[in-house]
């Protein structure tokens, strides 16, 4: 069998891993009022093959979570419950980041501890969300920041770095995609503010930049790294004329501040992706640092961009929740396992630890 390029190590002058294959952040809603249950450790342990692990979204406050269950870092029982996932992970032999998030106004209040949603701009998401009674309910309208307001969630993603790493994390990963709230400072269709964080590009993008700097003084910029789905719709966010010119302006100010990667979200519709090969070949120019890219892919698809160079590393979301040992069956050119979408967000530990790994010995190759 040949030697695939996804299973090899990757080596930079910041980290080193024992694969090129990434376990995507995904949210599976398992952590009532926060904190990860002993099933999430078992969970990250068996993955923890890859050759980096992100997290489920993390909240870095009590109104971050837009969907019911998602975990915390805002409070010490949150952070204790991921200092036990984390040394899981490393008794594996594993590197795990954090993905922080805000979801601003995607969510709901009665998910959200009854405070209200936040947002650049007072516009509600035309969508529905499940909440607790298990109903699906309109996403209400969000209190749009007031300026002086903004600095303390600056130093709410700081300080949820920080409780990160005293969980004892190998680094943070700022969700900044997806329609969530840094994303809604970045899109014009969320953000009508007419103050300094609104209408040019650099004004919408302070809000993020804000964000990494915090970040990178308190952590280092070895161990941040972000996420951007440039080009994609969702949650109301549709294309602008300025995207281009604008996900431009923050490669550049993430070069600048040399953190450790970028991580794109990538979704395909009609065999189409969001994300075009002529994007991350202008990406690669401007990042020189590693370049993650998530969404959509096989094994195949993920070899092939790896080896044309447009990226460091591949991340893999669904197949990772069917197959926790993926790595050894890339290796191995084992057949992989199909998931139960029905499973993604409910029914406990069935679908979620259950899937079994395959012994190498007693399997032969396709």
């Amino acid at each position: 069998m040949s030697q695939k390029k996804l299973v090899t190590p990757f080596t930079s002058e910041n980290i080193s891993l024992s694969n090129r294959v990434v376990m995507a952040p995904m949210n599976r809603r398992k952590a009532i009022e926060g904190v990860p249950p002993a099933s999430m450790i078992t969970y990250y342990q068996q993955r923890a093959g890859a050759g980096l692990l992100i997290t489920d979204n993390i909240a870095i406050s009590s109104n971050g979570g837009a969907y019911m269950n998602t975990p915390g870092i805002y409070t010490e029982a949150q952070k204790q419950g991921w200092k036990k996932v984390v040394d899981g992970v490393h008794a594996k032999g594993g590197k795990i980041f954090a993905q922080l998030v805000q979801a601003g106004r995607v969510g709901h209040p009665a998910i959200q501890h009854n405070e209200p949603l936040i947002a650049p701009s007072a516009i509600q998401v035309n969508e529905t969300i499940r909440t607790p009674d298990n109903t699906y309910q309109p996403m209400t309208m969000p209190i749009p920041l007031n300026t002086a307001e903004i600095p303390v969630w600056v130093a709410a993603f700081r300080q949820a770095a920080a409780n990160a790493m005293e969980a004892g994390f190998d680094g943070v990963e700022i969700h900044a995609a997806h329609g969530f709230l840094i994303d809604q400072f970045i899109n014009p269709h969320s953000n009508h503010r007419t103050d300094e964080y609104g209408g040019s590009i650099e004004n919408r993008t302070r809000f993020l930049l804000e964000v990494m700097k915090e970040v990178v003084a308190e952590v280092g910029k070895n161990k941040v790294g972000i996420r951007l789905s440039p080009f994609r719709e969702i949650y109301d966010l549709k294309p602008y004329p300025e995207e281009l010119s604008t996900h431009e302006y923050i490669l550049e100010a993430l070069q600048a501040l040399d953190i450790l990667y970028i991580h794109f979200s990538n979704a395909v519709t009609n065999e189409q992706p969001s994300i075009p090969t002529d994007f991350l070949q202008n990406a690669r120019q401007r990042f020189k640092n590693i370049i993650i890219i998530a969404g959509g892919f096989t094994v195949e698809s993920a070899e092939e961009i790896l080896q044309r160079q447009y990226v460091n590393l591949v991340a893999f979301g669904k197949l990772y929740i069917s197959n926790p040992d993926l790595v050894e069956r890339i290796k191995n050119d084992i057949p992989l396992a199909d998931w139960d979408e029905t499973t993604f967000y409910h029914g406990g530990d069935k679908g979620y630890i259950d899937y079994p790994a395959i012994a190498l010995d007693n399997c032969v190759p396709q």
